[in-house]
């Protein structure tokens, strides 16, 4: 596993974003983990944020593209960090786009979308904190479409979750490239997670031990993919 992989993990668990424990999901579903990317608060965790986007961005699409875009609400953070990350890391200058929730009616930016135009022909990867239904993408995928003639060149996302989709037989993000025809990475697998985690200490506790360790393999035998 890449470094930047392990130091993730940690990163995760050390801003209190990735937790164990019993958590009700939206979908109704009793998750024995649970990944709140709100919990980035400080400037210090939204910069390391940032890098961690852009090496991961970099592993799986290369810097070949044009615009960052982040869905409403809490991929505005996530577009802009990455941007940075992009610049500081690789010295890559890109654009950032995003789509409001509702459109603005006045003003010299006027419309759905806030930050960089879009032209047709622009490579545009997207990011998100994590995909369980697909429904930002559904919503904001044609709002990019109908903007300019872009090309998605993929969807970055912190954590996959390696649960079904709401098809049933493949994952959330297997579902995003079926429906839309473009790739979808994340920085880390909950596979990942848990190989990395189970019996090691982070900041002087054992994250995963052989109890949580047995929760998850459950969990995965009911919402995994078979």
């Amino acid at each position: 596993m890449p470094l930047y992989k392990r130091n993730f993990i940690e990163f995760m668990v050390k801003s209190h974003v990735l937790k164990f424990g019993d958590f009700t999901l939206k979908s109704g579903r009793q998750s024995p983990f649970f990944m709140n990317a709100g919990a980035y608060v400080t400037g210090q965790q939204l910069h390391q944020l940032g890098l961690y986007y852009a090496e991961a961005i970099k592993d799986n699409f290369g810097l070949d593209f044009d615009v960052v875009f982040g869905p409403a609400y809490k991929g505005i953070p996530l577009a802009v960090v990455t941007a940075i990350g992009l610049q500081e890391l690789y010295g890559k200058e890109v654009k950032y786009c995003c789509n409001r929730k509702e459109a603005k009616d006045h003003g010299a930016d006027a419309g759905n979308l806030l930050g960089a135009s879009l032209a047709d022909g622009d490579r545009v990867v997207m990011v998100e904190d994590v995909t369980t239904s697909g429904k930002s993408i559904d919503e904001t995928y044609p709002i990019l479409k109908a903007a300019a003639d872009v090309e998605v060149k993929g969807l970055v996302v912190s954590l996959n979750r390696m649960e079904v989709g709401k098809g049933g037989a493949v994952t959330a993000q297997q579902e995003i490239t079926e429906r839309y025809g473009f790739p979808v990475a994340s920085i880390v697998t909950m596979a990942e997670v848990k190989d990395y985690l189970t019996g090691r200490e982070v900041a002087g506790e054992v994250v995963i031990d052989e109890g949580t360790a047995a929760q998850l393999d459950d969990y995965y035998a009911q919402w995994g993919v078979k």
